[in-house]
């Protein structure tokens, strides 16, 4: 089996499974394949938005600190290796077709045995523990898919530190539709014994089952405090932070990564204080320094501004224009907008307008997208909006329009599968 045919396979899957919710289809996987998961110690990073950044952050300090670490982020942009990685670096070829190959024929075996077979993202899981245990990996850190409690990630045995990015809303047909509901369903990775690690600026309606679950699990929740978290004066689009005596430019650019900072420290240091992991004060803040995520408000050029993000719901879409509205762009920039009809795109827009000149709208490669021309009649009445018949079309009027007019630069954002299908053009124009 080639990789191609191997990631092919993976995807021919079903993406929900037709029983009730649970465990059950990942805990028979996983006993088909020897239990992986029992040999691993894990970080466990459930949330609404976050989730991508902590993790990466939490292992590349790991990472620093000389632990081989494992990751699994989700979804992934360009390339279907990257979620899985260890020390920053993605499997190999031959060995995600080689373990794909052994994770299908438990599938395989499951069928035959009159069981529910596994679906796309709990195979990929089980990948990943599969990998990380033959590679015998001192820590592992894992973001959930989606939700937390019956997610596949949850099926691990071992988790030393669970920690919970902000809630919002989103996925609310299957999470629920209030704060605290979505809250309960993503405080099911706290277990017996854990460290708890929470957002210093969760919503109140949130905290209730999250408090819950760490009484229940005999645990309790370290919450960095907001006003010791401190942004630092730098360059434009510079995140220099203070958090408890750590200083440091951050790898990833936006001002909401401050609180994922403050995190991944206390994640650290939980593992230290907690667990006896040797992680000194110049791995986190190698590890915070160094840490990086396509696709993540991810500045590809500075002059003229290249900025790529795969924001997807309103608070990511705040989070990109608050830090847009930091690094004082106001309606000097163009957009190139692609979302998702199932995502609260009219909000997404109202919180990104003030940066925008120029907006040009596409259809993203998704059987979800919005139209651009859909798109196009919401955008502008906010700004002047154009739809564009595919997304080159779009990212090249956008450069141009942006010279014409003397403008700061352009901004692709609104949903990962248009991130995916501009970044290598973008790179490409970069490098001009």
């Amino acid at each position: 089996m080639t990789t191609q045919q191997a990631i092919e396979a993976l995807h021919a899957l079903p993406r929900l499974g037709g029983g009730k919710p649970g465990l059950d289809r990942m805990q028979n996987l996983l006993a088909h394949l020897g239990r992986p998961e029992k040999e691993l110690q894990c970080i466990h990073i459930a949330g609404t938005n976050g989730k991508g950044s902590l993790a990466v952050m939490t292992a590349s300090i790991l990472t620093a600190a000389g632990y081989k670490t494992g990751l699994t982020v989700s979804p992934y942009v360009v390339d279907f290796r990257e979620r899985f990685q260890i020390d920053g670096e993605m499997i190999p070829p031959r060995t995600l077709a080689s373990l794909a190959g052994k994770v299908l024929d438990a599938v395989e075996q499951i069928r035959q045995e009159g069981g529910e077979p596994p679906v796309q993202f709990e195979a990929v899981t089980a990948l990943a523990l599969l990998w990380f245990a033959r590679e015998k990996c001192d820590l592992v850190v894992l973001e959930t898919g989606l939700g937390g409690r019956f997610d596949a990630t949850n099926a691990v045995a071992h988790t030393l530190v669970a920690a919970i990015t902000r809630i919002g809303y989103d996925h609310r047909e299957l999470l629920g539709d209030t704060l605290d509901e979505i809250a309960a369903e993503k405080a099911g990775i706290i277990k017996e014994g854990c460290t708890v690690v929470c957002y210093p600026d969760q919503p109140a309606e949130a905290m209730g089952p999250i408090l819950t679950a760490a009484a229940e699990a005999h645990t309790s929740i370290i919450t960095p405090e907001a006003e010791d978290i401190r942004c630092l004066p730098g360059k434009r689009l510079e995140n220099r932070v203070d958090y408890g005596g750590y200083q440091v430019a951050l790898g990833l650019p936006g001002a909401h990564q401050a609180n994922h900072a403050a995190m991944a420290v206390e994640i650290a240091l939980a593992l230290w204080r907690e667990y006896g992991y040797e992680i000194s004060d110049d791995a986190i803040l190698q590890g915070l320094a160094a840490a990086r995520i396509p696709a993540r408000i991810e500045v590809l050029r500075r002059r003229p501004l290249l900025l790529l993000d795969g924001c997807h719901n309103p608070d990511g879409a705040r989070a990109l224009a608050e830090t847009l509205a930091k690094a004082q762009y106001e309606e000097n920039l163009v957009g190139v907008f692609g979302m998702l009809a199932d995502k609260d795109y009219k909000t997404m827009l109202e919180a990104l307008a003030p940066a925008f000149a120029k907006a040009y709208t596409v259809t993203p490669d998704c059987p979800r997208a919005l139209s651009g021309v859909d798109l196009q009649k919401e955008a502008r009445f906010h700004m002047d909006a154009e739809a564009a018949p595919g997304v080159p079309e779009a990212l090249r009027a956008a450069v141009r329009y942006a010279e014409e007019h003397n403008l700061a630069g352009v901004v692709v954002c609104g949903s990962l599968y248009l991130a995916a299908e501009a970044r290598p053009w973008l790179l490409k124009e970069a490098e001009k």
